[in-house]
């Protein structure tokens, strides 16, 4: 990957590789419920690895309507590019080798390490993965979705059973439960806020990828969440953690 990048809708920079290089598969990733392929894409010498999510390798879930997740990975993007964090890594929609899907560049990370190795030392860090997950309305934060990168930055993977317009925030990390949300994250959750009205860019990013009623639901747990101040408590009747949990 060289400096030849360009600029996305907010702070971070697709690798011009991902966005628009040839996408050759290498093989399939193991232990993924859906097909999960490693590729190289490259494009006039420069080259990326990623992580290759195919319409057609999704399995049908009761409760997600069936061909959406990939969309999905690439929505959870979009809202962490608006709000700049956490660190999710650029992911597009490309039409590649096992048709349409989602791409997002791979990280290379310390397999040792999760949120339950890292929780206490990162606390920061998962406080904004905990904001994160309620705006994303996330059915599936594993310990095992937390990355620690050879950047020494936590990087999050994993979002493709996002965004419900039901409640379904299902997560290990609730142990900010009650706490003030910091001045400096509330500010950063106002900016997005006005990013997600009609007319705003996340907004319209968003009804790409997602059905009306999931891009407005997105916009009014935001809303509550601001209005409310602090980490919420899991919803009433909904189970709160994911399984296996790592």
């Amino acid at each position: 990957m060289s400096g030849n990048e360009r600029a996305p809708r907010g702070s971070r920079v697709i690798p011009r590789a991902l966005a628009e290089g040839e996408i050759e598969v290498l093989g399939l990733m193991p232990d993924s419920s859906n097909d999960t392929l490693l590729a190289r894409c490259h494009v006039e010498g420069e080259e990326c690895f990623a992580i290759y999510k195919p319409e057609r390798g999704e399995t049908p879930l009761w409760d997600f309507p069936e061909g959406t997740l990939h969309r999905r990975e690439v929505a959870a993007y979009v809202v962490a590019d608006a709000l700049r964090w956490p660190n999710v890594p650029p992911t597009v929609l490309r039409d590649g080798p096992e048709g349409p899907g989602s791409l997002q560049l791979f990280v290379r990370f310390d397999s040792s390490q999760h949120y339950f190795t890292l929780g206490t030392e990162r606390a920061d860090d998962f406080r904004r993965v905990a904001l994160f997950d309620v705006i994303i309305n996330n059915a599936d934060r594993k310990a095992g979705h937390c990355l620690l990168g050879d950047d020494g930055k936590i990087w999050l993977i994993d979002h493709g059973v996002s965004f419900s317009d039901e409640p379904k925030l299902r997560t290990v990390i609730w142990e900010f439960v009650g706490e003030p949300i910091p001045d400096e994250l509330c500010a950063d959750l106002t900016g997005l806020a006005t990013a997600l009205e009609p007319g705003g860019h996340a907004r319209a990013e968003l009804r790409k990828l997602l059905a009306e009623p999931e891009v407005a639901a997105t916009a009014d747990r935001l809303g509550r969440l601001l209005a409310l101040g602090r980490f919420p408590e899991p919803d009433p009747g909904v189970r709160p953690f994911p399984w296996p949990p790592i």
